[in-house]
């Protein structure tokens, strides 16, 4: 690899789950203060900082793909610095190099922090891969949090004890891992004091979060909640994503008793066949899911709720898969997300005999998000008259019209007088699939 000029524009691609958008910006922070700036809107950049995921079916070679168009036409010269980073690059690190010379640096997800001194690497022409773990030092090298968004991501807890066999994320994230509470209420304050009106927690299973306050005293994540309230300019907590092994009675009564924290709950329950359960090793059961749902319920009766599914795991039988059907029947989910078995290398559903056939999943996964889009049809129009705050976000498409959230966590949309920023009190007046419209309340 040749010596290079340093990048003075970068953009980060980020691909996947919330926490994967928190890592990106956190990068994007470091780059910042390395005087890179962010390449205006459609402009190439210096550097493309690709931050996979490796959840879905074929995430790798989505990234090549990826790096084949950033490179296509395009001598070295005039060709991006790459960089990939995030779960695939975690998982296929030495891979990625032999396969895609193109790429100067692949960086894990617990290694980001040394993004920095691995692009002055790549300017004096040596390409590196850095996939160690030490998430506690990834943590403490980020920079202070300076910008915000209304609606910002704090992740609390990274990787996982469960071993779902179908997941990668024991092996591309490591073991669970709590950051410090104090370390948490400061990144919190700076938030807050750079513009964030609403702060989600976040985990790849964040209700595992343990630690101690300022006076020794063993909190979870409902007495961190607690904590966080306290500021009078944060107006909105919420967190995401929970296992239900970890939800337990002090959790469930924050629900009821801080108003900060909003009435939706994501909570993922894969199956609602108790042996299927039992193969993808869920610590539930149908049943016992269904109790823990009520119990939120009752401590928050306007609670929204919001689950994962997977169609078409290994053996599952179609009486088995109505059994799920049962459950969004009985649960009448405000949001789901559903997504058809895919094997991931390594992890032990991968190997297991009775592999579902493609169209069976196909006819599954669309009996079931038609179940899905009843209920979310039907939960956004029961909202029809309710009066609550909207977090704006951002302008919408036409003249005066702003989009932001609901404490459900609906998309809502309105006209009027409001800036980014502001909670406004708003009518929720039309009801959509996706979205709802509202009207400011006088």
């Amino acid at each position: 690899m040749q010596k290079t000029a340093s990048p003075k524009t970068y953009r980060v691609k980020s691909f996947g789950c919330q926490m994967n958008v928190y890592d990106g910006e956190r990068m994007a922070e470091m780059l910042a203060e390395k005087g890179i700036t962010e390449a205006p809107e459609g402009e190439d950049a210096d550097l493309v900082v690709l931050n996979t995921c490796h959840i879905r079916e074929k995430a790798a070679e989505k990234v090549y793909s990826d790096i084949g168009r950033l490179t296509k036409g395009k001598t070295q010269k005039k060709a991006p610095m790459i960089a990939v980073a995030g779960c695939v690059a975690q998982a296929e690190g030495e891979e990625i190099m032999a396969r895609a010379p193109a790429v100067s640096m692949v960086v894990g997800p617990q290694a980001y922090h040394r993004l920095p001194g691995m692009i002055d690497d790549a300017v004096a022409g040596k390409r590196s891969t850095d996939t160690d773990m030490p998430a506690d030092a990834k943590f403490a090298a980020l920079p202070k949090r300076r910008k915000s968004a209304p609606s910002a991501f704090l992740t609390i807890q990274e990787g996982c004890d469960k071993f779902c066999t179908y997941c990668v994320v024991p092996y591309t994230r490591g073991a669970e891992i709590s950051r410090p509470y104090s370390a948490l209420v400061d990144e919190a304050k700076k938030l807050v004091e750079a513009g964030a009106k609403e702060i989600t927690l976040l985990g790849q299973n964040v209700s595992a979060w343990t630690g101690e306050d300022d006076r020794g005293r063993k909190l979870g994540m409902a007495g961190l909640i607690r904590e966080l309230a306290k500021d009078p300019d944060l107006k909105r907590i919420r967190y995401t994503t929970s296992h239900p092994a970890d939800m337990d009675d002090e959790l469930i009564d924050t629900h009821g008793e801080v108003g900060k924290l909003m009435p939706y709950l994501h909570l993922p329950v894969q199956s609602g066949n108790d042996r299927v359960l039992k193969a993808m090793n869920r610590s539930h059961t149908a049943e016992s899911y269904l109790r823990l749902l009520e119990r939120f319920r009752a401590a928050r009766p306007d609670l929204a709720l919001s689950g994962d599914f997977i169609v078409g795991f290994p053996g599952e039988t179609d009486a088995e898969f109505e059994d799920t059907l049962k459950v969004v029947d009985q649960v009448r989910y405000a949001q789901a997300y559903s997504f058809k078995y895919s094997p991931r290398p390594g992890t032990p559903a991968a190997t297991m005999e009775n592999q579902i056939e493609p169209q069976v999943m196909d006819e599954r996964l669309q009996r079931l998000q038609a179940a899905l889009r009843r209920d979310q049809q039907a939960f956004n129009e029961a909202s029809i008259g309710k009066t609550c705050e909207v977090l704006v976000e951002r302008r919408g498409k036409l003249d005066g019209q702003w989009l932001g959230k609901s404490p459900w966590l609906q998309s809502v949309h309105f006209t009027g007088d409001a800036e980014i920023g502001d909670l406004i009190e708003v009518k929720l007046i039309q009801a959509g699939q996706n979205s709802l419209a509202g009207e400011i309340v006088a």
